[in-house]
């Protein structure tokens, strides 16, 4: 009897071993199984390289950052900007967003992204993010860098429709008929604008940070804000000194944008055409030819040059060779620099200006009209 026993408990060790590495076993493969099913239940699915033991490992690391992730650095902060640069990489990303106050951990951050896959597609450029915020959905709005702001450059010179034909490729969705319809009847009025009038002239040029869900009629009141801004009691009384009032004074100031190829002479020109006015001589401009003419189909510009005997000779109230005193309405935006130069112009005794024959852009101004024909080009 007592010579089988012993060989009764070598049976018994090796099979509660076996038992055992086969629960353990058995764990780790429910473990194995289960972790990444459960966080992909509540993180999303992992990305599609992440695969095997790497899986496992980030869904552990996940599971183990817990409320770092989905619970939000500071529930009332407010918005601000974050800009991700061309070329930089997810754990640069994560490690500024850490230190900007976004999020409480770049790791946990980065380990998500990974995870998820979002680590190869964050895009450059500028987001509007907030503290408040769960990291998560900040890993996923770096996913679209479709920006809620977007920069818009009026041109001086430019006349509405010219305005309007920069809308398409802007990122507004306002198109260039929205905008003409708003522009030609704004809807605010400004002590300066007359009765009917349009914005032609008022919307002020510059480079303008906006938002992108803005409508055509924000748009058209937001850039003559701009004017109304600009509009200091200053420059009004330097314009009541030249007898004029801010209407008329715009028209005048499109009128030296667009013949002036250096901001230098638009004081010069103011003077000339302030001249001639005083004078009771006729302006005799080309742009206000050129802006009764309109389009040009053979070349697409708004403005023909050079213009005709013919062109000179069209039947409109903008056409100055014809017709006395200022046009109806201003032909173009003007930048601050010419509504300046025609409330501060150059005292001078010149009645005629030509462009100079060097290709420089400037002119040759004259008193009379014999000096005038003189300055001819040879």
């Amino acid at each position: 009897m007592n010579s089988r026993r012993p060989r009764r408990r070598k049976w018994y060790l090796p099979a509660g071993c076996l038992a055992l590495g086969l629960a353990a076993f058995a764990f780790t493969a429910a473990v194995y199984l289960l972790l990444p099913y459960h966080v992909a239940r509540t993180y999303g699915p992992p990305g599609e390289n992440i695969r095997g033991l790497q899986r496992f490992r980030y869904a552990a690391l996940i599971l183990w950052y817990g409320e770092a992730l989905t619970q939000p650095r500071d529930s009332r902060a407010s918005e601000a900007v974050f800009r991700v640069q061309p070329g930089e990489g997810a754990a640069a990303v994560a490690l500024r967003l850490e230190r900007e106050g976004f999020i409480r951990s770049a790791e946990a951050f980065s380990a998500y992204l990974v995870y998820s896959g979002l680590d190869r597609s964050i895009q450059a450029g500028e987001f509007t993010l907030s503290p408040a915020l769960a990291p998560l959905q900040i890993a996923q709005k770096l996913q679209d860098a479709t920006p809620t702001q977007i920069k818009f450059v009026v041109l001086a010179g430019w006349r509405l429709e010219e305005v309007a034909a920069a809308l398409p490729t802007s990122g507004f969705s306002i198109t260039p008929a929205g905008f003409l319809n708003e522009a030609r009847r704004p809807a605010r009025r400004f002590d300066f604008l007359p009765e009917g009038a349009t914005a032609e002239g008022f919307l002020l040029p510059g480079a303008y940070t906006l938002p992108r869900d803005l409508s055509a009629r924000e748009l058209v009141e937001t850039l003559m804000n701009n004017f109304a801004l600009a509009l200091s009691p200053e420059l009004r009384a330097a314009f009541e000194r030249q007898g004029l009032s801010v209407y008329q004074a715009v028209i005048l100031a499109s009128i030296v944008q667009r013949e002036a190829m250096q901001a230098e002479e638009q004081p010069l020109i103011a003077s000339v055409f302030l001249n001639r006015l005083a004078a009771g001589m006729k302006l005799e401009t080309d742009p206000t030819v050129q802006y009764a003419i309109g389009l040009n189909p053979a070349t697409g510009s708004w403005w023909k040059s050079p213009l005709s005997l013919v062109d000179l000779q069209i039947n409109s109230p903008y056409n100055t060779y014809q017709n006395a005193g200022l046009p109806p309405g201003p032909i173009c935006s003007p930048a601050l620099s010419a509504l300046q130069a025609v409330a501060y112009p150059a005292q001078t005794p010149y009645y005629f200006f030509r462009a100079r024959c060097d290709g420089s852009g400037l002119h040759t101004f004259a008193e009379t009209f014999e000096q005038h024909l003189r300055n001819a080009c040879p």
